[in-house]
């Protein structure tokens, strides 16, 4: 007993003197003679102290910029923080699914295991001394995490389990974000402080290719061609092509494209940008919006054959405006603000979607949506900028049955053959049918909701029989009219040729019965 009390009091009196000469190693030693014995102690400590430590420090840089890695690492350690730490901390994460995200305190160590080998993550903190810019002050303290692994397994460790951890923490972060939905600020609001290029709220459109009203064929392609799409990052870069994809979504008002777009937001957990070009004020502006997209994204230009004059006939039509203006002044003082300063040019557009700006970032997609795909220039929706052209048409049986199980919750009914039948005969938008089969009372029923359905058929069925009657009654007396026209000048023809052949011959030939009834007053003879 008095050998054990001997002997932790010689260990006390050991580490007071140690703490005592590292204190005044730490106080009075110069500086300059401080690096090269800590350098050699930690050489000397090495041979009895196998293993490496790696740290990952908060911020960097002279502004104080928080470092990926440490947001990358504070990721996926969080899983393992929140069952196997005593300590826990919560952070506030913005944009995120998962608002509060819990880490390990500071002075707690968890365990991970990579391929078999086993490693020591800890979190730990240094209190600065001084301040060092009064500009730029320093935080109150340094947070880091530090990685420890035995010095036998420095190059998987090194390589492969580091960037595992990164990308799987940057995975984590991509799938528990808040997904945005962005528009481009007009270019005046781009500087000052804490300005931006685009603006977004949270993206909350509850559109999926379930509820989609459209062929289960065309939805099963479209699906499989984004799958391939997402996972095709080796692929693209095998074949040397920027890793995009364009969407060319086409057809008559109210057929459902934006919904298309929402539901393939949704089934890619992607961002989208809804790019307003008339906004734009030129091709620079164009590509730095561009810059500023992420992956993972949509980028959207809808109505592209309303955004701007993107064919070969801007000028003319220009110089056309300008006539009509120059004859009414009053119509450009009408049209005001509608007018678009934009000089985005087809040249700038096709660059922007395929050119060498397309390749900055990737895993985007980009869609253009229109109503009239025969306006659009050839160049611009060509395969290989707009790889896939997708025809949003009016709604069939089979777009109807997921129309009527969203909203009415049936997938059969009696009225459902007569219904087949009426699609057959019409062309009706999805929207038209979605309207009829939305209950509006809480006494509509799904028959009551068919029956209005029915009606709506029959009466576009109608409006369709009197607007092609009109059509063809319209076209047959502008061909009518056209042919009197004709008849007309031939008729005028002849008798000027006639006219003309008489004066040669010295024979006065009347034409018209005017001119004849004039001469036979004049010579007192009643005709």
């Amino acid at each position: 007993m008095m050998m054990m009390g001997e002997t932790l009091s010689q260990l006390g009196s050991l580490i007071a003197t140690a703490m005592f000469l590292w204190a005044m190693f730490d106080k009075y030693f110069p500086y300059h003679l401080r690096g090269p014995i800590l350098t050699y102690s930690k050489k000397l400590a090495s041979f009895v102290y196998p293993y490496i430590q790696i740290k990952f420090q908060e911020f960097t840089g002279e502004y104080l910029k928080r470092n990926e890695a440490y947001a990358a690492i504070e990721t996926y350690l969080s899983n393992k923080s929140s069952t196997e730490a005593k300590s826990l901390k919560a952070v506030v994460v913005r944009d995120s699914n998962q608002p509060v995200q819990l880490s390990m305190d500071e002075n707690e160590e968890i365990t991970d295991e990579f391929e078999g080998i086993k490693v020591w993550w800890a979190a730990k903190s240094i209190t600065p001394r001084t301040q060092s810019n009064p500009f730029y002050p320093e935080t109150e303290e340094k947070r880091y995490y530090k990685l420890t692994f035995h010095k036998s397994h420095r190059e998987i460790l090194c390589g492969k389990y580091i960037n595992h951890v990164l990308q799987e923490g940057k995975a984590i972060t991509v799938r528990n974000r808040q997904r945005k939905l962005c528009i481009n600020n007009p270019s005046q609001n781009w500087g000052g402080y804490k300005s931006r290029k685009w603006s977004h709220v949270t993206f909350e459109h509850p559109a999926s290719f379930d509820t989609l009203a459209m062929e289960s064929k065309k939805k099963e392609e479209i699906i499989n061609d984004l799958i391939k799409f997402s996972q095709g990052k080796e692929y693209y870069a095998k074949i040397g092509k920027a890793w995009k994809r364009g969407y060319l979504l086409y057809g008559p008002p109210g057929t459902g494209k934006s919904s298309m777009i929402a539901a393939m937001a949704n089934f890619m957990n992607y961002d989208i940008y809804d790019l307003e070009l008339t906004t734009v004020k030129d091709n620079t502006e164009l590509r730095r919006l561009l810059i500023e997209t992420t992956s993972k994204s949509i980028i959207v230009i809808e109505d592209i054959d309303c955004s701007l004059d993107l064919t070969g006939q801007r000028k003319k039509k220009k110089e056309q405006v300008n006539d009509e203006e120059k004859k009414d002044p009053a119509s450009k003082m009408a049209k005001g603000e509608e007018e678009s300063n934009s000089k985005v040019t087809l040249s700038g557009l096709l660059n922007f979607i395929d050119g060498l700006w397309s390749a900055c970032g990737g895993e985007r997609i980009i869609v253009f949506t229109t109503n009239y795909v025969e306006k659009l220039d050839p160049a611009l929706i060509r395969r290989g900028r707009m790889d896939k052209h997708i025809e949003m048409s009016y709604c069939g049986f089979e777009a109807f049955k997921v129309l009527a199980k969203n909203y009415l919750n049936i997938d059969s009914h009696p009225l459902f053959v007569t219904i087949d039948h009426l699609l057959e005969e019409t062309n009706i938008t999805p929207a038209d049918v979605a309207e009829n089969l939305m209950p509006k009372s809480l006494y509509d029923d799904a028959e009551t909701c068919l029956k209005k359905l029915i009606e709506a058929i029959k009466t576009a069925k109608e409006e369709a029989t009197k607007k092609a009657e009109e059509e063809a009654r319209l076209k047959a007396e502008k061909e009518e009219k056209e042919k009197q026209e004709t008849t007309q000048e031939d008729v005028k023809v002849d008798d000027e040729s006639l006219a003309k052949e008489a004066k040669e011959n010295g024979v006065e030939v009347v034409i018209e019965d005017k001119t004849l009834a004039k001469e036979i007053n004049e010579n007192g003879v009643t005709a």
